[in-house]
Formats: structure tokens, sequence, C-alpha cells
């Protein structure tokens, strides 16, 4: 998390130089700059790094090992989200590479970090005995509790990914001037 959080903002340091932004060095006004634009993310990243790791990790002692292992299943989609940036700085948006990583974006973001809170449920019930309706009202409150801050910012996230999948693959190409 914490590499990622220095990456966001090297990202945002060379967009705000390609911009023309006067950002010449590494100071607190590009860093302020860089926690206001990306304040959602960067909250995201520190409460994973400050509360849910040491919960995970320290806290829980050896209990919920499948739970942490499925949660850890959402970072599946991370390397696509990834590709998908950098193929926007590297100008290759209209690219076939670029459409076919959205798909996969798609893909992995719906079943590793949006249909994983339903199988979770659905495995706990399982495994007790239990129709996945009940579920929710036999495991303890901050369990609930605690999943659904974790798919709260996913449906938001997933919901920004159709959005810009319904933009790009809804676009006209663009034309080939060369011609």
């Amino acid at each position: 998390m914490t590499y990622d959080l220095y990456v966001m903002y090297l990202c945002y340091w060379h967009k705000s130089q390609e911009k023309g932004e006067d950002l010449k060095k590494h100071t607190l006004a590009s860093l302020k700059g860089f926690l206001q634009r990306e304040r959602l993310m960067v909250t995201h990243h520190i409460f994973i790094l400050v509360i849910l790791t040491p919960v995970a990790v320290h806290l829980r002692g050896d209990l919920g090992d499948f739970f942490v292992g499925c949660i850890y299943m959402a970072e599946l989609s991370t390397p696509f989200v990834s590709l998908g940036k950098i193929l926007l700085q590297l100008k290759l948006q209209d690219s076939l590479l670029h459409k076919v990583n959205g798909i996969l974006i798609l893909a992995t973001f719906f079943l590793c970090r949006i249909l994983l809170f339903p199988f979770m449920y659905w495995t706990y019930g399982r495994h007790s005995g239990l129709p996945i309706y009940e579920v929710p009202f036999r495991i303890p409150l901050h369990c609930n509790v605690a999943n659904a801050l974790l798919i709260a910012p996913q449906l938001y996230w997933f919901f920004l990914i159709c959005r810009k999948a319904v933009r790009l693959y809804s676009a006209s190409p663009t034309p080939d001037r060369s011609r």
C-alpha cells in the first residue's frame, strides 16, 4: 500500500508536469495537490495499511484464514488496472490491447471484488449448514460491518469502471488521418 501511494503520487506529479503546471520539485504544494485530487484512493490505501493489515496479520490470531485469503484475491484485478493506466500514458487507449485489458478489468473486478462477498457468505453457510440468507444473522455484527465497509468502495469503483467501459466501447474509433 505504501508503494501504491508513492507510485500514485509520482504519476500525479508527472501528469502535472505534462499539463504545464509549475511543479518542478516535489514540494508540500505538490503533495497537497495530490492529496486533494486523490483523497478517496489515499484514504483507502491508508485505511488498509493502518487498520486492516494489522488486524488481518496480528490481531485476529488464528481465526479467519479463509476470509483473509479471499480478501487478498481482490487484488487479482490490480495488474489489469495498472496496465490500463500504463496504456493510457503511452497513448494506446485506442489499441486492441487496451480494449481486451478493459474486459479483463471488468471481469476480474466483478468476480474478485464484488462476487467475493456473496461467495464468502455462501461458503460460510455451506460449512455451517446454513442457507445463505441466514448467514448475516448468525455471524458477529462486526463481520457484517467490516464486509459492508469493504464492499462499499468496491461497488463505487465498479460503477466508475462500468461507466468508463460504456464510453470506451460505445465510442466510435478515431478516424485514421494518414489515409
